[in-house]
């Protein structure tokens, strides 16, 4: 008994050490391929599920003086970009003040738009709800990626 207790320890060991040298990268590079293909998506017209919704919220907000066409290019290659710095670590700080830049507008549907984001406030999201209150798990990241950004180590309390 004692010698599986020694194996699985050892396993474990070497396991968290993987994930400790490469779990900073493989979360930067995931949330970055996040944002090139979601962004990609809305280079090529009604493929992104979130596309109406983001272009009636930056509609509401700049009074109708953006062109649709304006609003849908300019978040795709806002989020391409976020994407691009994260996959290939450029500018990390400027990446994630875009990224943060990002999820501010991405979460103004809840106040703007009460009723496409909730079945019933505040507990049922309807699917545009589910699409939006998942980025709390990219800010999480994205506030993990920006502990990094001057070369400081993550540690835990």
């Amino acid at each position: 008994m004692k010698l599986r207790g020694e194996l699985f320890t050892r396993i474990d060991i070497k396991v968290t050490e993987w994930m400790s040298r490469n779990g900073l990268p493989i979360l930067r590079i995931s949330v970055g391929l996040i944002f090139v293909w979601f962004g990609g998506l809305k280079f090529a017209e009604g493929m992104s599920p979130a596309q109406d919704l983001a272009i009636r919220t930056i509609q509401q907000l700049s009074f109708n003086l953006v062109p649709e066409k304006t609003i849908i290019i300019g978040l795709a290659i806002w989020e391409v970009a976020i994407g691009i710095g994260l996959i290939f670590k450029l500018f990390l700080r400027e990446t994630l003040l875009l990224l943060f830049l990002q999820m501010l507008g991405t979460f103004t549907p809840v106040f703007l738009f009460p009723s496409e984001v909730f079945v019933q406030f505040p507990l049922a999201l309807t699917l545009e709800g589910q699409y939006i209150f998942k980025n709390l798990v990219i800010v999480g990241a994205a506030i993990v990626l920006g502990a990094t950004v001057r070369g400081g180590r993550l540690t835990v309390t």
